[in-house]
């Protein structure tokens, strides 16, 4: 299995994510939408860079209960309930992201949403994974 990470020239240079990803062979693990809940189905205390960090230790949880690590990331879509508040915060979600997942980044997007299931979450995390 192999994930080529793919980032054109006649595009925006990309930072913290990467344009395309190629799996070859491997299975396919899709993760449902992870937010900021503990063990006890309660969302941590905190602003959103503290439910951002929660919700990509659970999704990396999944993942990692699949077979799988972080570098097996093909894709990942980050809901948020205010963008503004997620751009305002880029640089410390960037500083989680790597202490998490590392410097190897998925095809990424952000979607703005009126409110998640959890109505105090702030962030919600899914993502597909390509597993040798």
């Amino acid at each position: 299995m192999s994930l080529e990470r793919i980032d054109p020239a006649g595009l925006a240079l990309a930072r913290g994510f990467s344009h395309a990803v190629a799996a070859t062979g491997g299975r396919l693990v899709l993760l449902a939408g992870q937010t900021a809940l503990d063990a006890a189905g309660t969302v941590v205390a905190g602003g959103l860079p503290e439910q951002f960090e929660r919700a990509l230790t659970n999704l990396l949880a999944a993942l990692r209960a699949a077979g799988g690590g972080p570098e097996h990331l093909a894709r990942v879509t980050v809901y948020a309930t205010d963008v503004g508040a997620y751009r305002a915060h880029a640089r410390e979600l960037g500083r989680i992201w790597r202490r998490l997942a590392g410097r190897e980044y998925p095809a990424m997007a952000v979607v703005g949403v009126v409110r998640l299931w959890d109505e105090e979450a702030m962030v919600e995390l899914d993502g597909l994974a390509v597993l040798p």
